[in-house]
């Protein structure tokens, strides 16, 4: 896995640009990495509605559900399909709009100095052995390029938002995870 040369996109990955991005308030200050869950309609994967909505070109009208986020101007740096595909809809260097309200460590704001990443998948199904693979090798690549990441630095959704967010969700494996990373604490 590799970056391009400026460094922002990773070649692997599909580009799929999302508008919903601008400048971080600090140029290359990206100290946390944010795992999330996704999955459009709830439980349904492989479809692009995810891209749709971190696009802005989801139709209220398809499903039932879309109605209520259609509106939303979301987005995440990468998502991570269950089958191992790599998306990336923000450059690494822009802010994504991904963590919303948020606080890490007594920092509020995590969206200015974070990088998102989703997996496709729900809080209660068990992520597949290739997310697990695909998410250690980018987050071991982020960590080795950006200065102020280290591997204790990736927290889930529900770790910078609780009582609001849930995801990655209690299917995520952290323990299983931070081992591959080559830690020994959880």
């Amino acid at each position: 896995m590799k970056f391009d040369a400026t460094g922002n996109y990773l070649l692997d990955a599909r580009q799929v640009p999302s508008p919903n991005c601008d400048e971080r308030p600090q140029a290359g200050a990206i100290e946390l990495i944010v795992i999330h869950g996704i999955s459009l309609p709830p439980g349904h994967y492989g479809g692009g509605e995810i891209d749709r909505l971190f696009t802005n070109t989801l139709d209220p009208g398809e499903h039932p559900y879309f109605a209520d986020i259609a509106h939303l101007e979301v987005s995440s740096h990468l998502l991570i399909r269950r089958d191992g595909e790599l998306v990336q809809y923000v450059p690494f260097n822009k802010r994504a709009w991904h963590a919303g309200q948020s606080c890490y460590h007594g920092r509020t704001a995590c969206n200015d100095y974070s990088i998102g990443i989703e997996l496709e998948g729900e809080d209660d199904v068990p992520y597949t052995p290739v997310q697990y693979e695909r998410l250690t090798e980018v987050v071991q690549l982020l960590v080795s390029a950006w200065p102020g990441l280290s591997l204790e630095d990736v927290a889930g959704h529900c770790d910078i938002a609780p009582g609001r967010k849930t995801d990655p969700g209690p299917a995520f494996d952290w323990q299983a995870f931070r081992a591959r990373l080559g830690q020994r604490h959880a």
